[in-house]
């Protein structure tokens, strides 16, 4: 089935499957598939972001569990209490799990990781379908899920075009300048990877 998802600038990409089809003015994509099925998003659809921090992010970092938040907060766990919470695979996959959901939470499409080191991380980020790049040494900068807060210059995938894979990210702002002040945080309305629609903020 096609999907065109258009913003509240017109700018819209025919998706169907994994692949990007068509890219172009919602009018001109609606004409030539007047039978699709048509998401209008509000604010900007973007190529969204590469996060740089994927290794520091899902492994070595725990993600509370929102039942853990009267003990252990709701923020990233790092260092010695990270190793204080003495984790078992288990809690490992699900904070990698977590993690996940959190980055693509800000419009993150994919991920710079080092090897994974825990198999638990590795099976858990493996079945979110985030995308795993490889990165072969520390990128500097700061860890953050907001990649427009990690000290360094926002990562954006190649442009999307037809034929490309389907992975874009919508915030919900007027154009680029506004999300680069706002940040990622508060204005993602969705993420899409390979077509799926991994984000979509209630």
């Amino acid at each position: 089935m096609l999907t065109i998802h258009a913003d509240s600038r017109g700018h819209a990409l025919a998706v169907r499957g994994e692949r990007i089809e068509a890219a172009g003015p919602l009018a001109e994509l609606s004409a030539g598939h007047p039978h699709a099925r048509v998401r209008t998003w509000p604010g900007i659809l973007t190529p969204g972001f590469v996060n740089l921090h994927g290794t520091e992010l899902l492994e070595r970092a725990y993600h509370p569990d929102p039942r853990e938040a009267g003990t252990l907060g709701t923020e990233p766990l790092t260092g010695d209490a990270l190793r204080a919470l003495a984790l078992d695979d288990a809690r490992w996959g699900a904070s990698a799990r977590r993690g996940v959901q959190r980055m693509l939470a800000h419009g993150t499409v994919a991920a710079a990781c080092e090897p994974f080191r825990i198999r638990a991380v590795q099976d858990a980020v493996r079945r979110t379908g985030l995308t795993v790049l490889p990165r072969p040494h520390h990128p500097g900068g700061t860890p953050s899920l907001d990649p427009l807060a990690s000290d360094l210059p926002p990562e954006t995938p190649p442009a999307r075009t037809p034929g490309s894979a389907a992975c874009f990210a919508v915030f919900d702002v007027h154009d680029e300048t506004e999300l680069a002040e706002r940040g990622a945080t508060a204005t993602c309305v969705a993420t899409v990877i390979a077509g799926r629609l991994l984000f979509r903020r209630r």
